[in-house]
């Protein structure tokens, strides 16, 4: 990766002699580094932790009371199944088994499903990923191609259409263009399936079932991307205007280099810099972001799951969700901190 010269240029006599100057200053070496970027980020997990305990219980609405209407049960029954959800202990008591469940591996049982959280998770995991790994492939290198371009040829009709066009979808509620799209494309046209994975009766992995869920992902996949690339398209292409007038870029021309290989090999190299940390968040948000999609869509993933959650309420598995969620934010964030350091040696010797 090129790296603008002027920022790495190190005056040699100004060093002691014996003196690596590409040596970090004393404290900043890559183990206290990550000593201190990972003991903030549990911090960060541990705020998440008691969050995700005391914020579902101010929510509305008595589970117990729910699942007694739906079955008709007496208050003695009611009792019952109060205390086998630990419902009856004090407030304190409850969190110490919350805090002991987390702690183990045992996020509890499910209201609603009586299954527990855990197995959950692990179950509705994997179609969320299925789905928000497609949007973030999409969104990432149709964002970073599309800015670069933007941006090279700053000021062109391709700069305003594509600027202007991603903004739009960037302030469009990702409800309402779900909804669009869902009564144009499955609704009038019939082209597409209106919701769900997977068709019924389709023999799974086979060919076909391959298909059907490639049909049922497009709708969802789309709508992500739109709501979601316009951002790394704006970053990488004010990005790469800051790099278009350094001098590395002037000398690259005078030895002769198309402007081709200017671009892709000199400046779009630095300008990828700052969306390094603004790909590895997004990617943790597009897991939370998600809910709405799934929920429209009825993608049978971790977003759709919340959603059934907090109609229960469903404590246990609002809890579980929360901190799955809150978690990959922060998983993401430290991984940004650790690569940008290894890409950036500016950063390195800040």
């Amino acid at each position: 990766m090129s790296v603008n010269a002027e920022t790495e240029a190190v005056d040699p006599q100004s060093a002691a002699p014996g003196e690596d100057i590409d040596a970090p200053p004393p404290g900043q070496t890559f183990g206290s580094y990550l000593l201190r970027k990972v003991g903030g980020a549990l911090i960060s997990l541990l705020m998440v932790v008691l969050l995700g305990f005391f914020a579902f219980r101010i929510l509305p609405g008595d589970p117990v009371q729910k699942i007694a209407r739906e079955r008709q049960m007496s208050p003695e029954q009611m009792e019952l199944l109060r205390a086998e959800y630990g419902l009856d202990k004090p407030l304190i008591g409850q969190f110490w088994d919350y805090l002991v469940g987390i702690f183990t591996g045992n996020l509890g049982t499910s209201y609603v499903y009586r299954q527990p959280v855990s197995e959950l998770i692990l179950e509705y995991a994997w179609p969320t990923l299925l789905l928000t790994g497609s949007a973030a492939i999409l969104a990432i290198g149709l964002g970073l191609w599309m800015g670069q371009l933007a941006a090279w040829k700053r000021g062109s009709l391709f700069d305003r259409l594509t600027t202007s066009t991603s903004l739009v979808f960037w302030s469009v509620p990702t409800f309402w263009l779900a909804l669009l799209l869902l009564m144009i494309f499955a609704g009038r046209l019939q082209w597409l399936p209106t919701g769900g994975m997977v068709s019924p009766g389709i023999e799974p992995g086979s060919l076909t079932y391959v298909l059907d869920i490639a049909q049922h992902l497009f709708l969802p996949v789309i709508t992500m991307t739109a709501v979601v690339y316009a951002q790394y398209l704006m970053v990488m292409r004010a990005s790469l205007l800051g790099e278009m007038s350094a001098d590395y870029l002037t000398t690259a021309r005078a030895k002769g280099l198309r402007e081709d290989d200017v671009r892709l090999k000199h400046a779009v190299p630095n300008a990828l810099l700052p969306t390094v940390t603004l790909v590895f968040m997004h990617i943790g948000g597009l897991i939370t972001g998600a809910v709405t999609v799934e929920t429209v869509f009825s993608w049978p993933g971790l977003g759709k799951l919340t959603y059934e959650a907090i109609s229960g309420p469903d404590l246990p598995l609002l809890q579980g969700t929360f901190v799955v969620f809150s978690a990959a934010i922060i998983i993401m964030n430290l991984l940004a901190d650790l690569v940008y350091r290894q890409l950036d040696p500016r950063v390195r010797r800040a």
